[in-house]
């Protein structure tokens, strides 16, 4: 069998030029990056943005296994399907980030025959727009510094400062650090830390903008920290919410490339979405709807993370609106969430499957909420038996939803035509999704809603910090904002141990960040990190170069 590097190499890839053509975008409106890779000028927004939209699907999965569960893969094969049978279609997925490909998950292209291309390129640097968000993000980091340093009005709190530094790789080393020492030329010394980059307002901000307008504006409402009189320091303040948006010109525009069955896709920002909004930029789907029938696009991790905040933050401030959600769902997964040992999932256990059957209930009637109709995607993998196979299907009918099993990995789209009719037929309607919460709630009350609702807990704990944090937002008149969870992706608690369907837990609100420029607030719960570390046995220690500059060990 073929490895998804030697698939990708074997596929022939088409000028982006002609790609292009394929959804009707002009030469004139392409700024390209090589043969195979474009940006999309925001001028060709202004031409169509009075065409009629397409059909939004969104891809979600139910919790996955420490491998992922290849909801990029089934995005990508669901939009291959539809083209096969007849409908124009572009996949919208979020860039890659560097910490998870040199770490445990490897990259976020697909696999098989279901990838976008060139995988070795959008894995790596692609277009350089994660780099563009670390320089922005650090602009504004060195910017306070040196406002500090000066003594300029308004006069910050060193202590006080709630803007980290960022880079695109997993470092734990980095979590925690003490910058200006050296003496009195080197800055005041104080305690920060870094993010990794796509935990970064800034890119949370690139996802949400849709004008060079909107991202300056949001840009000045960024909270850099407050004055010793305890008055709030914004970037607007400081004044150079214009230099941070200039570095990040180039990166607003969508990026267009192609799968490898040569139909455009557009990956462009990359939120992480168990501490960030979780999906691709909304303006990129916005351009994909107006161009293609069906846009297919992928929020990340389980249901309720990725999804629940594309329907509660992302649709809900830029008025998308999907019409099915695909939930991927896989043997293993069942597996695992039944109690069977993660070294042992490719061993046949109809019974385990049967046990971890809760999650995905739990997940079918999540989507139920929102008022979306579902259709659940069985990502079929070699060692899956059909016994294994029938026992999810039983159970999805008995829900009264349905699955399809797709093999698009191994068959492209041909693996996956049966979910596009589906889909297809599903779409077929005029509903409107319904956000889980008011704006006008509480806080606590939106935080209370998700955790209960979406999660399953029994009740939240707040630790006197998130408590603090709360008087802080309310003092400041951001009650409005929205909550963007950040937990753990490995359970729906803030509890990575607890498989399944956990009942009568608890969800404890460690401190309550607030992200201003971007509209939300972000409650951290549990251990989650917003700089993760690196495995025992990185991925990093299996990619190479050879002496030709071909790139090995991607996966």
């Amino acid at each position: 069998m073929l490895s998804d590097i030697e698939i990708a190499r074997k596929t022939d890839l088409l000028p982006i030029d002609k790609v292009a053509d394929k959804v009707n975008i002009p030469l004139k409106y392409l700024e390209k990056y090589g043969e195979y890779k474009a940006k999309v000028n925001l001028s060709f927004w202004e031409e169509v943005k009075s065409e009629k939209d397409g059909r939004l699907i969104l891809v979600s999965a139910i919790t996955p296994t420490p491998a992922g569960e290849g909801k990029t893969t089934v995005s990508i094969g669901l939009s291959l399907g539809l083209n096969r049978i007849g409908k124009s279609s572009i996949v919208t997925l979020r860039e890659p980030s560097m910490g998870p490909l040199f770490g445990i998950k490897g990259g976020a292209t697909g696999g098989g025959y279901s990838q976008v291309l060139p995988m070795e390129d959008i894995n790596l640097h692609f277009t350089g727009d994660i780099h563009a968000v670390s320089a922005a993000h650090n602009l504004i980091a060195a910017m306070v510094d040196n406002h500090i340093h000066r003594r300029k009005d308004p006069m910050i709190d060193p202590r006080t400062v709630v803007w980290p530094r960022v880079v695109d790789m997993n470092d734990r080393a980095l979590r925690d650090i003490i910058v200006g020492l050296g003496g009195k030329q080197n800055g005041c010394p104080r305690e920060t830390g870094f993010y990794i980059t796509a935990a970064s307002e800034i890119m949370a901000i690139l996802g949400l903008a849709t004008s060079y307008k909107d991202l300056k504006e949001r840009i000045k409402n960024i909270l850099l920290g407050f004055t010793f009189d305890n008055e709030p320091v914004y970037v607007k303040d400081l004044k150079f919410e214009g230099a941070v948006s200039a570095l990040l010109r180039d990166a607003l525009k969508p990026n267009l490339v192609q799968t490898t069955e040569n139909t455009p896709a557009f990956v462009h920002a990359g939120p992480f979405a168990n501490i960030a909004q979780g999906t691709c930029s909304v303006i990129s789907m916005k351009m994909a709807l107006k161009i293609a029938d069906y846009v297919v696009t992928e929020a990340g991790f389980g249901f309720d993370l990725g999804a629940e905040k594309f329907f509660d933050i992302v649709a809900r401030s830029s008025g998308l609106n999907p019409k099915v959600v695909v939930l991927v769902a896989t043997v293993r997964a069942l597996k695992m969430h039944g109690g069977m040992d993660k070294k042992e999932l490719t061993v046949p256990s109809p019974e385990h499957v049967e046990k971890g059957l809760p999650n995905l209930e739990k997940h079918l009637e999540n989507i139920a909420k929102f008022n979306v109709p579902s259709v659940v995607a069985i990502n079929r993998f070699e060692t899956d038996t059909d016994e294994e196979i029938d026992v999810i299907k039983r159970f999805v009918e008995e829900k009264g939803s349905s699955a399809v099993v797709v093999t698009a990995h191994a068959e492209g789209s041909k693996g996956a035509v049966t979910l596009a009719e589906k889909v297809v037929e599903l779409s077929n309607h005029e509903g409107t999704y319904k956000p889980l919460y008011s704006l006008d709630m509480s806080i606590e009350d939106k935080i209370k809603t998700v955790t209960s609702e979406i999660y399953g807990s029994k009740a939240v704990d707040f630790t006197s910090q998130a408590k603090k944090d709360l008087k802080k937002i309310k003092k400041l008149g951001l009650e409005k904002l929205l909550v963007c969870i950040a937990k753990t992706q490995k359970s729906l608690s803030d509890n990575p141990k607890l498989l399944g369907r956990p009942k009568d837990f608890l969800v404890t609100v460690r401190s309550i960040n607030i992200s201003s420029g971007a509209g939300f607030l972000v409650p951290v719960t549990g251990d989650i990190m917003l700089m993760p570390g690196l495995p025992k046995e990185p991925a990093a220690l299996k990619i190479d170069i050879d002496e030709n500059g071909n790139i090995e060990g991607l996966f």
